[in-house]
């Protein structure tokens, strides 16, 4: 990463990331898809209807493997690997009390905050259940995610990608049996998913015991290190609040979904995996971002820095249009075929995937910037903006609109402008803030230096 081209390097880290994002979010496609087909529109609906529930717990936890990849890279790129180790060990000790946190919180606030939401009471049963069961699966996920984030540091996505592959096969395998075989309706899906998570853990863990170096794991060394510990917070603290934040203001933006009816909540819910695995190439290489930038800024290799942010800009942007452009030339098929056939489901994921993922590519504008400016030690500014400006003006929106709304699409167009307003709001950060941080060109590092995750100004 420290050396040589960037786009093809980017490309090798970003799409595996991309294709791991859209594995885990075809697990929830594939519940939905086969609750619809083989189960009813209400359990369909059960299982969409959780999706910004799940979110809210799990992004704040999983945002903290954000600030793993940053402190593992930069420690990399600083040449202090003999610290890797302990670093390691006390993100893992994160992602296990993270694990258990969720899945005590999950339970315990599943019921009420479904009823918060007003979900329809013909579903209300169903999607209690599926979310009970879905948590239960929550330690599994956080050591899949801390340890993807470990490989991740070191620029491996290939071997984190073969393990949710084979996961994937799993859920699949599972849900049809459990959904067609034994009848289990969405608590089917949310079982076969809680093991899939548990699939990917045990293997991703294996990868770990068999390293022989710096990355080998061993349960004897878990603790927490008051200092990686510091890190991992200061840096991932503020990407996990924001997507917590992003997944209260899609709660809300539920609660308005919801006033449409049980087929406009299946409908979203349909055309929301299109646009999540849009987002994803956004994401794969805003998380590249991060990594690259942290080893070539721990390394002194401002200009370099620039170079990945414009190349991950232009990347982002380019996967990103391909893949959302594919599923809009072909949205008929693939939302009757694969999910529903009832027509007022098919209606509503058409406007989802209409003004929605088709506008994806907009996202890069404050996700990549974002990622460059996390990536040297950033991460609250971003995150504060991206707050104000995908969250706090959504449901200020939803709130004094929400009597007048007469049509899904009123719902759908929030997206796009807030998109626009804060990618305008980060790249503006992010030219300020670099301005200064970028301040000695070609400064020698040797590998005893000492690394500076975050500048001091």
């Amino acid at each position: 990463m420290l050396e040589g081209g960037i786009f093809g390097k980017m490309c090798k880290v970003a799409i595996p990331i991309a294709l791991m994002s859209t594995l885990q979010q075809l697990f929830n496609a594939t519940d939905m898809a086969v609750a619809g087909r083989f189960a009813s529109s209400n359990a369909m609906a059960a299982v969409g209807s959780n999706a910004p529930v799940i979110n809210i717990v799990v992004m704040l936890f999983t945002g903290l493997s954000i600030g793993s990849n940053v402190l593992i890279a930069g420690l990399v790129g600083a040449g202090k690997k003999e610290r890797v180790n302990a670093a390691m060990h006390t993100g893992f000790s994160v992602a296990l009390i993270s694990g258990l946190i969720m899945l005590t919180v999950g339970c315990l606030i599943a019921k009420p905050i479904l009823g918060l939401l007003d979900t329809p009471a013909s579903i209300m049963p169903l999607a209690v259940s599926y979310l009970k069961l879905y948590f239960l699966g929550m330690p599994f996920l956080m050591i899949y995610d801390f340890g993807n984030a470990v490989l991740r540091a070191v620029g491996d996505t290939k071997r984190p990608l073969f393990c949710l592959m084979f996961s994937g096969m799993v859920n699949v395998v599972l849900n049809l049996i459990l959904v067609i075989g034994f009848q289990m309706s969405s608590d089917g899906t949310a079982i076969a998913t809680t093991i899939a998570n548990a699939v990917s853990a045990a293997l991703i863990y294996r990868l770990l015991v068999k390293e022989t170096g710096m990355l080998h794991f061993d349960w004897k060394k878990l603790a927490l290190n008051r200092t990686y510990l510091k890190r991992i917070i200061a840096i991932g603290g503020p990407a996990g609040l924001q997507g917590m934040i992003f997944s209260v203001s899609n709660i809300v933006i539920q609660a308005a979904i919801n006033h449409f009816g049980a087929a406009c909540v299946a409908g979203n819910s349909a055309g929301l995996n299109f646009e999540y695995i849009s987002y994803f190439f956004v994401n794969g290489f805003a998380q590249a971002t991060v990594t690259f930038i942290s080893q070539n800024y721990a390394a002194h290799q401002y200009q370099r820095c620039r170079r990945i942010a414009r190349v991950a800009m232009f990347s982002a942007i380019l996967f990103t249009t391909i893949v959302s452009s594919a599923f809009y030339l072909f949205r008929y098929p693939l939302v009757d075929d694969i999910f529903s056939t009832n027509p007022a489901v098919v209606h509503y994921a058409i406007i989802r995937i209409t003004f929605i993922a088709l506008l994806e590519p907009l996202t890069a504008t404050y996700e990549i910037a974002g990622g460059s400016l996390r990536g040297i030690g950033h991460s609250m500014a971003p995150a504060v903006i991206t707050l104000v400006g995908c969250c706090i003006l959504r449901v200020v929106y939803i709130a004094v609109m929400l009597p007048h709304f007469t049509s899904f699409t009123q719902v759908a167009l929030i997206y796009p402008v807030t998109w626009i307003i804060t990618g305008t709001a980060v790249m503006l950060l992010y030219e300020a803030v670099t301005r200064k941080a970028y301040v000695t060109e070609n400064l020698t590092v040797t590998p005893n230096s000492e690394m500076q995750l975050m500048p001091h100004h």
